[in-house]
Parts: structure tokens; sequence; C-alpha cells
């Protein structure tokens, strides 16, 4: 599995300490930034990560900034994004059980280091249950699909 991580400077820290235990664990990653704790634009961010999934070159993408609700926000305008925020072991597990959420959203000052790696290790290793699920899947991507425009008369 690929992963993208990402993170403005609310949360570059934790992001440096999540780092650290994806190679402890070798998972292969990318870090898209931020590359240091000057401030940046956590939409941006989010972008990166989202484009990267979009475009295949990563499975699922990381995303943290202060309380990871504004980056999962972002993350989420994008076609084919389902990030989620979780902050325990359990929105981990249902996050990925249930929704099949292939962005993990966290924030930096909400969560100390040694729970945002219990949630991600739940997160990486939980597997999306389909079969009822995935209805509900089907029904959020249709949102996303274009409409077709109608005309006068049809």
């Amino acid at each position: 599995m690929k992963l993208v991580i990402g993170s403005d400077h609310g949360a570059y820290e934790l992001k440096e300490e999540l780092k650290t235990w994806l190679g402890e664990h070798e998972y292969a990653f990318e870090d898209v930034g931020t590359h240091n704790g000057e401030r940046c634009d956590y939409p941006l961010v989010a972008q990166s990560v989202a484009e990267k999934i979009q475009r295949g070159e990563a499975d699922r993408g990381i995303l943290l900034c202060g309380t990871g609700i504004g980056i999962s926000i972002a993350a989420n305008k994008f076609d084919g994004i389902r990030a989620a925020l979780a902050h325990d072991h359990y929105t981990a597990r249902m996050s990925r059980e249930h929704n099949d959420a292939n962005v993990l959203a966290m924030g930096g000052r909400v969560l100390g280091p040694e729970v945002a790696k219990d949630v991600l290790e739940t997160w990486l290793s939980t597997e999306f249950g389909g079969e009822r699920h995935q209805r509900r899947l089907d029904q959020i991507q249709s949102f996303e699909a274009p409409k077709t425009p109608q005309t006068v008369g049809s």
C-alpha cells in the first residue's frame, strides 16, 4: 500500500512522529509537506494529497492540521475522496469498515502522538466491510457524477 501524508503547521510535529512510525512499520509513503513548522494553508496540502490519490499515485492519504476538521473538509471537495476525521480506535475502525475512507484526518492540537499512532495503526489495518455499506458508498459517489443538463420539453 502506497501512502501520501501531509500537514499544515498546526500538525507538523505530529506528522514527523507519524512518519517515523510509518518507516518503522515499513510503509511506503510520500510526504507532500509542510516540511517545516512555518505557517501554511491546509487547503493546499489537502489538494496535494487528494490529487495524488485521484491520479493513482497513492492508495490512501493521511492529513493533519490543528484539529483535523478543516483539512478533512477541504479533502472531501475532491471527487473520489472519502476523508474521515478520527480521534480514537473506534472512529478509525468505523471510517474504514463502514465508509471505506481513503484519507485519514487527525488533529495535531487534539491528539497526542501515542493516540495518533493507535488511530493510524487501526485505520491502516482495517478492511472495508463491503456488502450493505457499498450501497451507501455508491449513493455518495453518485453525488459526484456529472449531471446531464435537462432541456426544455424533455
